[in-house]
């Protein structure tokens, strides 16, 4: 069986019920999630060993967070325990015109504070095929970069295929700090994935003729991407989650994934939104397994897409779907009718 080693942070997320705003009134949401836990969450549904690493404190938040894991069947016993606080993130939903909206409250959460002695990488990586993590996990912090880089080196000496979702976070860093710690990382992975933005905000590089704010996106523009994506990088695989923000509720979603040989676009899907946190995880997760699995980049991509497509519909930042769903959403099912 193929094994996964994502690394990041988990967060307690708090968000109000339905679309309401934040303190309309006395209630909170209260779940899990995080980019790299969100793609090992994935990964162990559709049957992959996937294991998370972190660092979470001994206390029964913490514990909590771990219980969550393990439901899913993700490998917590390399998590290193210490710190005095998990993250949170509030999330407040948009709907129609309204965007969504999140603030961060994860400043000295445990692994924020944590060291390069907490995390033994030869270990970690025994018996692993793939090595994932986020933009989001160096941004926390330079000691959590400098462990990034490490894992990354580590993962390159052993032969682990490493990817990356640049997932910039205007909250967290600025697109110079970014780019600097960002540029270092990038020579040690195989796989990047980003968004329309993401490699605007963190590379300097954009899609011609496109404007994520008005909803306009020019396919033939993100080519340009990857190809110098590919080129500044020396990336295996490109990928570009490709979406068009008619409102909060309402977005079309494809993607395309460069391979160094052809490009290759998915199908779009019209997707009426539930919850759309975790849907790039989603398509990450999706697309790991596709690679991992030997599919074609086509249909690597393609599963990926779908996976993400059927995030959108779920609560929470976890993807809590079946291969078999994705797989029928593949065959062409799209109708969303009552199976009994």
């Amino acid at each position: 069986m193929k094994r996964v080693v994502t690394f990041g942070e988990i967060m307690l997320r708090l968000t109000p019920e339905a679309s309401l705003r934040f303190f309309q009134n006395d209630r909170m949401q209260a779940s899990f999630g995080g980019g790299e836990a969100n793609v090992a969450v994935s990964l162990a549904n559709y049957g992959l060993d996937a294991a998370f690493v972190t660092k979470l404190p001994e206390n029964d938040i913490g514990r909590a967070a771990v219980n969550q894991l393990k439901y899913f069947g993700v490998d917590t016993g390399l998590i290193k325990r210490g710190g005095s606080r998990v993250g949170i993130y509030y999330l407040e939903k948009g709907a129609s015109q309204r965007p969504s909206k999140v603030i961060y409250d994860r400043a000295y959460s445990a692994i924020a504070m944590a060291e390069k002695d907490d995390f033994d990488w030869d270990e970690i990586f025994d018996g692993a095929d793939w090595f994932h993590f986020t933009g989001i996990t160096p941004a926390l912090g330079k000691n959590v970069a400098d462990i990034c880089l490490e894992a990354c080196r580590k993962a390159k000496e052993k032969s682990i295929k490493v990817s990356c979702d640049l997932n910039y976070r205007k909250n967290l860093w600025t697109t110079d700090e970014a780019c600097e710690t960002m540029s270092k990382l990038m020579e040690h992975v195989d796989l990047c994935i980003a968004n329309e933005e993401d490699a605007e905000k963190v590379f300097g590089i954009k899609g011609s003729d496109t404007d994520v704010v008005q909803g306009k996106l020019n396919y033939e523009g993100y080519k340009d991407v990857a190809l110098q994506l590919k080129e500044r990088f020396n990336f295996s695989y490109v990928a570009i989650t490709l979406r068009t923000s008619i409102s909060a509720n309402y977005n079309e979603w494809s993607a395309l994934l460069y391979d160094s040989n052809d490009f290759h676009f998915s199908k779009t899907y019209p997707i009426q939104i539930v919850d759309r946190v975790g849907g790039g995880d989603s398509f990450g997760g999706g697309l790991i397994y596709g690679l991992l699995k030997g599919m074609s980049s086509g249909d690597a991509l393609d599963f990926a897409t779908a996976a993400s497509c059927l995030k959108h519909s779920i609560e929470g930042d976890f993807n809590r779907v079946t291969l078999a769903e994705v797989k029928n959403l593949l065959g062409g099912d799209s109708s969303g009718r009552v199976q009994r």
